[in-house]
This record gives structure tokens, sequence and C-alpha cells, in this order.
């Protein structure tokens, strides 16, 4: 177990690079991790106290860094876990196998060159426009088919956030959450494979 490498990933918010590295749950617990950015502009540590970790993370979406905790058990399940930024809503920086970090982190270098444009732009209530009505658009024809959008919970009732970059469905019955991000044409792909959509709710 303590042998076990993790892939730590996050956005550079000096030069906009995406950063990776792996360690082990044996440096995590021993003595904290640092991965550097090669720009030397950014540095993500951890802090272990015998029960939970303290990850200090640069973010490449609002430039400030951000403290996040969890337990080590957290950092090893399976799918790996995320942590976000509280200005924007969106995850910033991923622990887990190396495939999976990779995959969240140029969908986050995207989201990062977006959120610049956009600012550049005056700043408009979506991040990309065309990509979020597409979302709800096929939203709208997922929930109208038969048992389209449940709740793991068994709850049918649900509730729609609309953010800048992201939509939330959120079950009334248990209050969870299943975030469908709106950002990309990746993003509408992945929900045009989904006949029918399940909010991870409490079993």
């Amino acid at each position: 177990m303590q042998n076990e490498m993790r892939t730590f990933g996050y956005l550079c918010p000096i030069c906009g690079k995406p950063v990776m590295a792996a360690r082990s749950l044996f440096a995590l617990e021993a003595s904290g991790v640092e991965v550097e950015c090669e720009c030397g502009g950014s540095v993500l540590r951890t802090e272990f106290d015998g029960q939970r970790c303290k990850i200090f993370v640069p973010c490449g979406l609002c430039g400030e860094t951000h403290t996040a905790q969890c337990g080590i058990e957290n950092l090893t399940r399976e799918g790996g876990v995320a942590f976000g930024c509280a200005k924007t809503q969106e995850f910033c920086c991923f622990v887990g196998d190396e495939g999976n970090v990779e995959k969240h982190l140029r969908e986050l270098e995207i989201l990062a060159q977006k959120e610049k444009q956009n600012r550049e732009n005056g700043g408009e209530q979506f991040l990309d426009s065309v990509i979020m009505y597409e979302i709800l658009s096929e939203l709208k024809e997922i929930a109208a088919r038969e048992n389209g959008i449940v709740c793991a919970c068994g709850g049918h009732d649900y509730a729609m956030e609309i953010r800048r970059s992201a939509v939330d469905l959120i079950c009334k019955s248990c209050g969870a959450k299943l975030r469908i991000p709106a950002a990309t044409e990746d993003d509408l792909d992945d929900l045009c494979c989904h006949l029918r959509l399940t909010i991870p709710g409490e079993v």
C-alpha cells in the first residue's frame, strides 16, 4: 500500500503548462511531497499530520493557491480525486492514475485558455455559449426519455443549476449532485454518448 504510486497534476498559473509527477504514498506520509513546474514558478506541496493530508495547490484558473484536505484513503480510491477552485467552481488539481490525470489536465488546459479569452472579450455569461446551449438541448432530450435522468437513491425529481462551464443535476430527494461539463466539444461528445444519466446518490 505504502509503495503505491499516485500521480499529482495541476496547471501552472505562471507558464500555463500542465505539471505532472508520480509520488509514493510512503513519501506522502513520511515527509510530504513537492511537485514543481519546470519553469520554477509554482510548486504543489503536501503535508500529512498522521490522519489527514493537506494539499497546497497552485491554481491555473484564478492564479491563487488553494488548500485542500482529505484522508489518504481518498487519494487511493479508483478513479482518483479532484480538488476545485473556489472562484471558478472548476477542478484545478487531480490525483490518481497517470492516464486519468493526463486526460483531465488536457481538458483543464483548454478550459484555462477559454477562460483567458473570455476575460479578454469582456466576460460573457457562459465560457462557450454554443457548447452550453447544445449541452442543454441534449439534456432536454435525455430527460424526455423514460427514466432518462434518475438518482441512484431511487429519486426521479431533480433540480438543474447552470454554471459558466457546467450544468449540475441535483437530486431533490438526497441532494446528490452530478456535474455535466459544458465548455468543450469533448464535453458535448461525452454527453451525446449517454442515453440515460444517473446521479450518484445515496443507495
